[in-house]
């Protein structure tokens, strides 16, 4: 699933394409990944402008210039295609919006997870997420507190959108990598050093990886580069980065999870 660097990296590529165009037509081949229904999301936004495009945790956001919002969360498999007359139409187009200059941009989701929204509501649409982690008030202070205040598994709380919005199996995996932690380590006893540390941690490796446009996910997510620059996730056996000791994987939270065992032992500062 596109993560946040994922996600940031699409809203970049497509907000000189959207602001300023108004939305002409919208369809939907896949009524269920419409919220609240193919009908409605067509009434509210055609003959709207994009007054701006945005994120919002793993949500890309087009604010309208009515003051309407339309959430699209990729889920496993979703991504945009631009059809502007030049290229052939792709598989698995599930949603399509028209635009005043005759360009298309289409919503490709082989797996059919990928949702629509559309809100008036923008602060209620999004209220279960937790704060964002480049942004200026997500302080070290600011996670410890979440992390003191819950006794759960490192990996599984990071992971948790109502937690922290935008990290996902990749940059998780990284992050504690790079602070030394142990992805098993209980949240709530971890010393100010270590939060200080994984704080860092999170919000270097999230600009590390909008500078190389992503991780290359297959098919899902062609264009990124971060995969030549991951220290330990998709390494199984290859020699760590700093210690040489191989990369192994876990299942932590049914989660596929990778670790230098040297370097992220468990219990260690």
């Amino acid at each position: 699933m596109p993560e946040l660097p994922e996600v940031e990296t699409i809203v970049r590529q497509c907000r000189p394409r959207l602001v300023g165009r108004r939305i002409a037509a919208f369809n939907s081949a896949w009524p269920r990944g419409c919220r609240p229904s193919v009908a409605h999301v067509r009434r509210n936004i055609v003959g709207r402008l994009v007054h701006a495009v945005s994120r919002r945790g793993k949500f890309i956001v087009l604010e309208l210039d009515d003051g309407g919002h339309l959430l699209i969360h990729l889920r496993m498999s979703g991504r945009f295609e631009w059809l502007d007359g030049g290229n052939g139409r792709p598989r698995h187009v599930r949603a399509a919006w028209g635009l005043d200059d005759g360009n298309r941009l289409l919503f490709c989701d082989a797996r059919k997870f990928g949702r629509i929204t559309y809100t008036r509501d923008l602060a209620g649409a999004t209220a279960d997420l937790g704060p964002e982690p480049l942004e200026r008030c997500f302080t070290a202070a600011r996670l410890g507190h979440l992390l003191r205040h819950r006794r759960r598994q490192l990996k599984p709380l990071l992971l948790d959108q109502t937690v922290i919005a935008g990290l996902g199996n990749i940059y998780t995996d990284e992050a504690l990598f790079r602070a030394g932690l142990h992805p098993l380590t209980r949240s709530d006893t971890l010393r100010p050093a270590q939060i200080r540390r994984l704080h860092q941690a999170i919000r270097s490796v999230l600009r590390l990886a909008i500078r190389n446009h992503g991780t290359t996910l297959d098919w899902i997510y062609p264009g990124g580069w971060m995969q030549r620059r991951l220290m330990v996730y998709g390494r199984t056996g290859e020699p760590c980065r700093r210690c040489r000791t191989a990369i192994v994987a876990l299942r932590v939270g049914q989660r596929g999870t990778h670790i230098c065992p040297k370097c992220q032992r468990r219990g260690e500062e």
